[in-house]
């Protein structure tokens, strides 16, 4: 099943940081920002969790939950989430079933060596489980505000 903007978004479901379980259905009734990143405790992904904690109380003004979804395990979720204290859950999507779903596993490089990994990405669905909007290829710089003016459209 493939993703488009003003289609439901699949029903999933995936661990959270506490080792509870998240389901998507837990979202209706309020927009869900889903954000895929490469990896907990990295310099990019760091900045871009602390973007949108300062950001959590104007998203949730605009009725808008925010849930980051990286590969790394439940136990490094919560170390990464207490460390830079953010207001929102991270899920764990370590059999890449949710990534795939929404199509951010690519082929990427580093220093010449290449791999599949997340390709940074965010979701923007509404209370209705329609996907919105979508961001690809995200530079982090900017991008939490962008998304809160979007979801703030709503």
């Amino acid at each position: 099943m493939t993703l488009a903007i003003g289609k439901k978004i699949p029903a999933f479901s995936l661990p959270v940081s506490d080792g509870s379980v998240w389901k998507s259905a837990d979202a209706k009734g309020g927009n869900l920002v889903l954000y895929f990143y490469p990896k907990d405790m990295t310099p990019g992904c760091t900045l871009e969790g602390q973007d949108f904690r300062d950001l959590h109380a104007a998203f949730k003004r605009a009725k808008t939950a925010v849930l980051g979804i990286s590969k790394d395990s439940c136990e490094r979720h919560a170390k990464f989430r207490a460390k830079e204290k953010f207001p929102f859950e991270l899920l764990s999507d370590e059999d890449e079933k949710v990534c795939r779903l929404f199509d951010v596993i690519r082929e990427k490089s580093l220093y010449g060596r290449k791999f599949m990994g997340i390709e940074r990405s965010t979701f923007l669905i509404d209370s209705n489980g329609k996907l919105v909007r979508e961001w690809r290829k995200v530079k982090v710089k900017g991008h939490a505000a962008e998304v809160l003016e979007a979801a703030k459209q709503l």
